[in-house]
């Protein structure tokens, strides 16, 4: 499993901690030192099957100052994911990314279903 998280995020931070208190073995990815791929992104991305919107970090300072919430609907979905992949902090984290799953966001139930320790 791969964890993508930036290092200052309360959000991450807790999901970490989570994951390491249920010994989850994971390789952890500094999202601020190495942004996603634009290939990685349309892989997990088709692999979530959620709205590509989901990937967004739309409470993040680049988000808001590059007023990116009028113009996603114009963007093609390659476009976004071209934005997503040249700046990691437009990227909602954390991210886990399993073999057949992605998990946007750290929601404690949807994680625990995810790896199975329900």
């Amino acid at each position: 499993m791969l964890f993508i998280y930036y290092p200052k995020c309360s959000t991450c931070q807790k999901a970490k901690k989570w994951l390491d208190s249920y010994d989850i073995n994971y390789d952890a990815r500094n999202i601020s030192e190495e942004n996603p791929t634009y290939e990685e992104l349309k892989e997990w991305y088709a692999k979530s099957k959620l709205p590509l919107k989901k990937f967004f970090n739309t409470s993040g300072l680049v988000y808001k100052e590059l007023g990116l919430k009028d113009k996603l609907a114009d963007m093609s979905e390659d476009e976004q994911l071209k934005l997503l992949s040249s700046n990691g902090m437009l990227v909602k984290r954390p991210l886990l990314i399993k073999e057949d799953r992605v998990l946007i966001g750290f929601k404690e139930s949807e994680w625990e279903e995810a790896l199975d320790l329900k």
